[in-house]
């Protein structure tokens, strides 16, 4: 029987683990088949992202691995889905969207390695955590549509949805940066006290 305290180590292991099938599916195979199995194995990650983050708050389980490896299992699981959104037949976001979040992440990260050095830390803000439900929801309802439900409507009316998924990815890169704008911000106040 595992320990409930290992629980959400384990859950953040099966998600990076998710990763390269992920990858798999869409940049290798890429088929209607492999693009409905990337659905469900992004929903299952989506979904053992929010019961880690739920069982370690609810039983007080914080592990050095857990505040390390969680969100950079997050991190590589939406990068991975972006780029297979930017460069494959998916096709429903551009690089400009895929390289505005891409840098706010890695800037995000390395500014927090650099205040913990200091002695500094700053607890996730709202604007993260709506940051990143836009990026896995987004990314869910494209690999629904794309795999399930685009080859019952007309050309006229997928690519109307098409630019529905572009507009909403934008919006995404927007709140994206300013989740990482507040970020920054709200550490140089920190510091300054």
């Amino acid at each position: 029987m595992i320990k409930i305290k290992y629980v959400p180590n384990l859950l953040t292991i099966i998600r990076i683990l998710i990763v390269p099938f992920y990858v798999w599916l869409t940049f290798v195979v890429n088929s209607v088949f492999s693009l409905k199995l990337a659905f469900f194995l992004f929903v299952i990650a989506s979904f053992t992202d929010y019961l880690d983050g739920y069982l370690a708050r609810k039983y007080n389980v914080i592990t050095n691995f857990g505040k390390i490896m969680d969100p950079l299992a997050d991190k590589i699981l939406v990068i991975c889905a972006l780029a297979a959104m930017a460069w494959t037949k998916l096709s429903y976001i551009n690089w400009w969207i895929f390289g505005i979040i891409v840098f706010r992440e890695f800037a995000v990260t390395i500014l927090r390695e650099i205040y913990i050095k200091k002695g500094i830390y700053i607890a996730a803000n709202i604007w993260g955590k709506v940051k990143t439900v836009m990026q896995m929801t987004g990314i869910i309802f494209v690999l629904f549509y794309h795999s399930f439900l685009r080859y019952n409507f007309s050309e006229a009316f997928d690519n109307n949805i098409h630019s529905l998924f572009l507009v909403y990815f934008w919006i995404t890169a927007v709140v994206t940066i300013l989740s990482g704008a507040n970020y920054f911000f709200v550490k140089r106040k920190t510091e300054k006290k």
